[in-house]
């Protein structure tokens, strides 16, 4: 099964929400529509992004997944931006 991931970059955080508290919340998320394979925050060109690696059959069911994550977070995290990759060998295609 192709392995996705979904980055999402983080900007403020809703009141009473702590900074660690996001990417356990964004892993939750996707795992609730497929199988978590890894997270991990990362900075990207100094922003703050929370990226969770997932697997699913196609690019469709992987856009899906990023809806509902972003979605699900809405009240929690402002989320600046977001896409999902797919892996292909050694790199990772944004989906379309």
């Amino acid at each position: 099964m192709p392995s996705y991931r979904v980055t999402l970059a983080i900007g403020a955080l809703a009141a009473g929400t702590t900074p660690d508290a996001v990417l356990p919340a964004a892993a939750r998320l996707v795992a609730e529509h497929a199988v978590v394979e890894a997270q991990d925050v990362r900075l990207l060109r100094g922003v703050p992004c929370a990226v969770v690696r997932f697997e699913s059959e196609d690019d469709a069911t992987a856009a899906v997944v990023r809806d509902a994550t972003v979605h699900g977070l809405r009240d929690v995290v402002e989320i600046r931006s977001d896409v999902v990759t797919r892996r292909d060998g050694a790199r990772w295609i944004p989906v379309a």
